[in-house]
């Protein structure tokens, strides 16, 4: 199984932003969890961060055909990005979204998601665990 990792905007200054909130590890503890996590379960994990919009759709665009399944924090996105949607929707590959916060705890509008409107599963307010439970979850439903 391949599974793409994407996070959005500022995800990369984990450790520095906002710890009262997203805790005190960093990227690089994100980026190691993904990668003990892929060798724990066998998968082949690819990721990749960009605080541009456009860039996040590039790269689901290229998963088509070539990744079984996709884990996204698209951050701030997940609040106004109708193309990050759409272009989930097109390739029609298999999504888990993830929060390392509550946000049903936090501000109103941070509680609309319209990525949430593809993906079949929502992890929020584990932390940088949750990309590990969403990775098993892809991997115990599709996994090959």
């Amino acid at each position: 199984m391949k599974i793409l990792i994407l996070n959005g905007p500022n995800i990369n200054m984990l450790g520095l932003r906002e710890p009262e909130i997203y805790g005190n590890q960093t990227f690089q503890n994100l980026l190691d969890l993904i990668a003990q996590t892929a060798d724990t379960l066998g998968v082949k994990a690819e990721h990749y961060q960009s605080n541009h919009e456009g860039d996040i759709v590039d790269q689901i665009q290229a998963a088509y055909g070539k990744i079984d399944g996709i884990v996204i924090n698209p951050a701030a996105y997940t609040h106004t990005s109708v193309a990050i949607l759409d272009a989930l929707k097109a390739v029609c590959i298999p999504a888990v979204e993830v929060h390392i916060s509550d946000v049903d705890a936090r501000e109103s509008f941070r509680q609309i998601s319209y990525v949430g409107m593809y993906c079949e599963h929502c992890i929020k307010g584990q932390g940088i665990d949750g990309y590990r439970q969403a990775m098993e979850y892809l991997n115990e439903k599709y996994g090959k």
